[in-house]
């Protein structure tokens, strides 16, 4: 009876056992048949990498169209939202940018100087591939502009400045070792230009073009700026150069003027200018104060046109200020600082000398003018005094007669 209950206890733990081993490889079994019918599913699933993807150069003198076609695998999915992801570089660059777009166009600026390369792969979600987004394959492709003429053909030191906001300027200078005959030219765009245009008012110098003056520039602002300087030579190829960069961030404004330094106290010292003038906005502003008193000499910033400082002592003969202005970060990511202002001061012990100096002889000569006055007037009062008299004489003389 012990025995057989035994090994009736036995038994029944080894079923149990394989009971339990068995639910567990069953679950395992149907996890791994689920998991290997989605990933059979979605192995089955290919799409495309878009057709016909080209760079395309409308002329714009970096500007450029990146443009694709949907792929030909998509009959069946359409029903699904296709994206694209797109990456682009200049060719040396470190970084790719990257766009995903549901569109078959992109545009972007780009450096000339430099290759353009480019790739482009389909996209399917989730919902149309039962879960898993499915990718193509990549389609590259590359482009670089015409780069004729030596690399010593090409200007050199460009310099663009857009002075108060309202007229940039543009300078360069030839390139080293070009032929005398070497002439360049200069065109721009921007969005809003239905295509480049050539400088209409070059800078010479014995007849060669040094500079650019613009015209009124309309709606330029926050724009990339494209500009292009070729060159004509008959001796040689001219390499053409090429520049990208927005206005604002190269906005030089007039100084500040009107300065005034006030002492207000034995200590505080008020300093105020006026706003420089022209076109840009008093909260575009940053000023930089160079302040003097004796022989120290500091400098400091602030975004109003007026500030308080205290003076480092009583006993200061002599204070002077001048300001420079710049747009801010506010209205630009850089700017170029102004030329200074002319120099405002305050000299304390020879404003008292001086004073002291005009004070004593104009006192001498308000007693003067008082003296002679007075003595005008008494000389005057006397006489009417003598004409009175004279007058009343005659008059009874004619009053005996009658």
């Amino acid at each position: 009876m012990r025995g057989k209950s035994g090994n009736f206890k036995i038994l029944n733990l080894g079923e149990m056992a394989l009971t339990r081993l068995d639910s567990r490889c069953l679950y395992t079994l149907l996890i791994c048949m689920a998991f290997g019918s989605t990933l059979s599913s979605n192995a089955e699933i290919n799409v495309n990498a878009p057709q016909d993807f080209e760079i395309v150069d409308p002329g714009y003198l970096g500007y450029l169209y990146l443009q694709w076609q949907r792929p030909l695998s998509l009959d069946n999915f359409k029903e699904c939202t296709v994206e694209y992801e797109l990456k682009y570089r200049n060719i040396d660059s470190e970084n790719w940018k990257t766009i995903i777009t549901k569109n078959l166009c992109y545009k972007d600026g780009f450096d000339l100087n430099k290759g353009v390369e480019a790739k482009i792969r389909t996209l399917l979600p989730g919902q149309c591939t039962n879960g898993s987004e499915v990718q193509s394959s990549w389609a590259e492709v590359t482009y670089w502009t015409s780069l004729q003429g030596n690399l010593g053909t090409k200007i050199q030191d460009m310099d663009c400045i857009y002075y108060n906001w309202q007229d940039l300027l543009c300078s360069w200078k030839s390139g080293m070792g070009v032929h005398f005959d070497t002439n360049y030219n200069l065109f721009y765009w921007y969005e809003g230009l239905h295509h480049a245009l050539q400088c209409a008012d070059y800078i010479k110098v014995n007849g060669k073009n040094i500079g650019c003056r613009f015209p009124y520039l309309e709606s330029s602002d926050y724009k990339d700026f494209y500009i292009c300087v070729n060159g004509s030579s008959e001796s040689e190829p001219i390499r053409p150069s090429y520049f990208i960069f927005q206005l604002q961030n190269i906005v030089k404004p007039l100084p500040p003027d009107y300065l005034s330094l006030i002492v207000k106290s034995s200590e505080d010292i008020s300093l105020k200018w006026n706003m420089p003038r022209g076109p840009i906005p008093a909260k575009c502003f940053i000023y930089e104060i160079k302040f003097t008193e004796d022989d120290t000499t500091w400098v400091t910033t602030t975004v109003e046109n007026e500030i308080y400082i205290a003076r480092t002592s009583n006993e200061s003969k002599r204070l002077c200020f001048l300001v420079r202005s710049k747009v801010n970060i506010y209205c630009s990511d850089d700017g170029i600082w102004s030329e200074w202002s002319d120099e405002q001061c305050w000299n304390g012990d020879i404003l008292k000398k001086a004073s002291l100096f005009f004070l004593i002889p104009f006192a001498l000569i308000s007693l003067l003018v008082s003296l002679v006055t007075c003595l005008v007037l008494y000389n005057q009062k006397d006489l009417l005094k003598t004409a009175f008299q004279t007058k009343k004489e005659v008059f009874s003389h004619q009053e005996t007669q009658c």
